[in-house]
């Protein structure tokens, strides 16, 4: 991919997920929902992996600083808990609407 092409992919992930985020927070203030919730905090951590990857572009943040054993810990868990989060909202609601 050419320097051009990265470049208005890395903005526009960027815009798009700064838009999110922005109606998440709002979302967040109008509802308690457990469900909701967790999706809400997915979103934002998918926010901060984006943020987070453009300033490891940059030379910004060094992502060597965040590994345990060799392991980029903060790397690993921005890359899985938005996805984990969506799951455990899943899970809520299919608890809440399984028939007892």
């Amino acid at each position: 991919m050419d320097s051009m092409a990265g470049f208005v992919l890395t903005l526009s992930r960027l815009g798009v997920g700064a838009l999110g985020t922005f109606f998440a927070i709002l979302l967040w203030s109008q509802t308690r929902d457990p469900a909701w919730v967790l999706v809400i905090i997915g979103a934002l951590l998918s926010y901060v992996e984006v943020v987070f990857t453009t300033l490891e572009s940059f030379g910004i943040v060094a992502s060597e600083l965040f590994n345990l054993s060799g392991f980029p810990v903060l790397r690993i868990a921005l890359a899985n808990l938005p996805m984990a989060l969506l799951a455990c909202a899943f899970i809520v609601m299919v608890a809440r609407r399984r028939p007892r």
